[in-house]
């Protein structure tokens, strides 16, 4: 199952610019970069590029998360930038809402995933064939002094999620897979996590990297706004 698509017409948030590099807040429901077909042009590349006409994408958020993301405005800077991500050398944290209470209060995650190909854009966990993927997550303790807390009846929990690798759909399968799917998630979560939330409850709220051109460490956090 999958949501029908649409774009939003959302305003992007500009939260930091400067000669190398754009940081902003993409609101849910738009694209990263253009997809197949017309429908698909509208994207977060395409709108910036209209004030900054150089911008170059460095990582991409799927369509349905919102969130820090990270555009280069030089050559230059999209591959260092591109290689930090590459080599592990930039801290992300993303915020989910999720089915359900872990047992514990953090936890580690290692699944090899790869294209599920006859349900694509679905992933799946490939033990032979997947390409390594690793996650951390703990309970958001920041937001909440209650761990997990009722909705409709049903017990939820916030958490922040650590990814140390950006396989596609990482966190969305990670949290599928150990029976606490992500809320509002048509591809991985079930009937009772999709109807909790009318939008997948994912959201890339801090970035971590070297500036590459002065190569101080620059930090940017964007509250969840769910």
């Amino acid at each position: 199952m999958s949501r029908p698509f649409q774009s939003t017409r959302e305003a992007i948030e500009i939260l930091y610019a400067d000669d190398t590099l754009v940081i902003v807040n993409k609101p849910t429901l738009l694209l990263s970069v253009p997809g197949r077909g017309s429908a698909k042009q509208d994207c977060l590349i395409s709108r910036l590029s209209k004030t900054f006409p150089t911008i170059l994408t460095v990582h991409r958020l799927d369509w349905e998360t919102s969130g820090l993301s990270v555009l280069a405005l030089t050559k230059e800077a999209q591959r260092n930038l591109s290689r930090q991500f590459q080599e592990r050398q930039v801290t992300k944290h993303y915020t989910a809402i999720v089915y359900g209470q872990p047992e514990q209060a953090q936890g580690e995650i290692n699944l090899p995933l790869r294209c599920d190909w006859e349900n694509r854009p679905k992933q799946i966990v490939d033990h032979k064939q997947g390409k390594a993927s690793h996650t951390v997550w703990q309970y958001d303790d920041s937001y909440n002094a209650t761990d997990a807390y009722k909705v409709d009846g049903q017990t939820i929990s916030r958490l922040l999620l650590l990814p140390s690798t950006g396989r596609s759909h990482q966190l969305r399968i990670h949290m599928q897979a150990i029976g606490h799917p992500i809320l509002g998630d048509p591809l991985y979560a079930h009937p009772q996590a999709l109807s909790l939330s009318k939008r997948l409850l994912l959201h890339a709220s801090y970035l971590e990297f070297s500036h590459p051109t002065t190569h101080n460490t620059i930090k940017f956090h964007s509250p969840a706004p769910f």
